[in-house]
């Protein structure tokens, strides 16, 4: 059933739509990818003649005659819970990142000789904190139920007296830590499998990897990567002889099984040790696609995928929570609401791991997706692409050279730029919405058309 319209959201999208300027709202909006939260900026650029010192009025812009004076941006967010358009470009981006480390990209500066070198996808897991809901193999949980992939009980607790909640938050807490320490002891452990010290492993092999992390329906969170054996220079480097993914399997496998992260006592707390669960996954990366094997790009999707997820497979909230009693106004699980509640217990006891404030996430406060920095381009990079792009297509609308090179140094270029809000009014969040809906429809329609061409020319080949 649909929900009904909010009277006072369509007055606004009248009032909107009526604007004298709606056309080039319209327009910025688009150039935003409908933006669910777009910032707003006011000022100017200006180029100036060296030699004059008067203003090129060509090559100069003010937000002054724009609507509302002022230009709007997208927000970059890049969890889709917050802006959808915003996390597909992240996605995106993501997708080529994650992508060119494994088939090589001569674009993004990846020689296409990666794909010979020794790629796996491992997974790395939390340990149990107590038994939960789940579908094993048998198809029958401990509870007796045989449970659906959709059934709201997977993952939360058989008996939430026993469950260890603050384990499991604190857990969360220090996984990053844990990752850290595990990518040490992986350097360790290939270089005592090959009998070199770890000085002499760099000067003949180099790790890579790429991670993305995701939450499990239980709240805990846990890792993918691929990690990459490289000769010394990186991705353009053939690697040694003796470096194989059943090597990189093996290491893995004992790294993680070693690594451990101590917590001291504080409080009534005891000290602790904190490593990986049992459950280590290591797949090697093929180039085919026969029964079983995985592909790139599925790696690459997959990884995509989850860089612009945070916890909400736990239906917990996207912000961080001021107050506790926020809570009381909220509609979430019991399971997500004593795990939050564990974080805040927690916080006197260890106020320097800040649980409180990523309480929202569960306790986690690591970066969701990272890089070793040879294993491919750069997020900054892609966005650079993309923003030189832009730039030259604007040059080209308003007949300026493309390159806007000035290799004299005759022009200077001054700017001035302030901060002037950030969001959209309920009638403009409705256009927003519109607009990302049509760009993704167009987006898939380019698809259709693509493979269809493709088609098309392996048929001609063929025949």
């Amino acid at each position: 059933m649909t929900a009904p319209l909010d009277p006072l959201a369509i007055a606004d999208l009248t009032r909107v739509a009526s604007r004298p300027d709606f056309a080039r709202w319209h327009w910025q909006m688009q150039r935003t990818g409908g933006c669910a939260h777009p910032i707003r900026i006011a000022g100017w650029r200006r180029t100036v003649d060296r030699a004059t010192g008067s203003v090129v009025a060509e090559r100069s812009y003010s937000t002054v005659t724009e609507p509302g004076g002022v230009l709007r941006l997208a927000c970059g967010n890049r969890r889709a819970s917050r802006c959808p358009s915003c996390a597909r470009t992240y996605a995106g981006d993501t997708f080529h990142l994650i992508r060119a480390g494994l088939t090589g990209d001569a674009t993004k500066g990846v020689p296409a000789d990666v794909r010979s070198h020794p790629r796996v996808f491992a997974t790395l897991t939390a340990p149990s904190f107590g038994r939960v809901h789940n579908v094993p193999k048998s198809g029958r949980c401990r509870c007796g139920a045989r449970h659906t992939e959709t059934d709201a009980r997977l993952g939360t607790p058989l008996d939430a007296r026993t469950y260890d909640y603050a384990g499991a938050v604190l857990w969360n807490n220090y996984a990053g830590d844990l990752w850290r320490y595990f990518s040490i002891y992986l350097r360790r452990e290939v270089a005592r499998r090959v009998g070199l010290s770890q000085t002499a492993l760099t000067k003949v092999c180099r790790i890579s990897f790429a991670k993305v992390a995701e939450f499990q329906r239980r709240g805990a969170v846990h890792f993918h990567a691929i990690v990459r054996l490289d000769g010394p220079g990186g991705p353009g480097d053939t690697p040694p002889s003796w470096a194989t993914a059943t090597l990189l399997n093996e290491a893995i496998r004992t790294a993680a099984a070693a690594v451990s992260v101590p917590v001291d006592a504080a409080g009534d707390r005891p000290a602790l040790r904190l490593g990986w669960g049992q459950q280590v996954d290591v797949h090697e990366i093929t180039g085919s696609a026969g029964a079983g094997e995985l592909t790139e790009e599925a790696v690459a999707g997959y990884v995509a995928k989850y860089a612009t997820k945070a916890a909400e497979t736990t239906e917990t909230v996207d912000r961080r929570i001021g107050e506790l009693s926020e809570l009381d106004k909220l509609s979430i699980p019991d399971h997500t609401r004593r795990l939050i509640e564990a974080c805040w217990a927690l916080e006197a006891v260890y106020p320097k791991r800040l649980l409180e404030h990523w309480s929202h996430m569960l306790g986690f406060r690591g970066h969701f997706s990272s890089k070793s920095r040879h294993y491919s381009v750069t997020l900054g990079e892609l966005r650079k692409t993309r923003a030189d792009w832009r730039a030259r297509q604007e040059h080209r609308e308003r007949g300026l050279p493309e390159d806007g090179d000035d290799s004299e140094g005759s022009t200077l270029v001054l700017a001035h730029w302030r901060f002037a809000g950030a969001g959209l009014t309920p009638g403009e969040s409705m256009f927003a919405a519109t607009i990302a809906r049509d760009l993704a429809a167009n987006r898939e329609i380019r698809k259709e058309l693509q493979a269809d061409w493709e088609e098309e020319e392996s048929w001609q080949t063929a025949y």
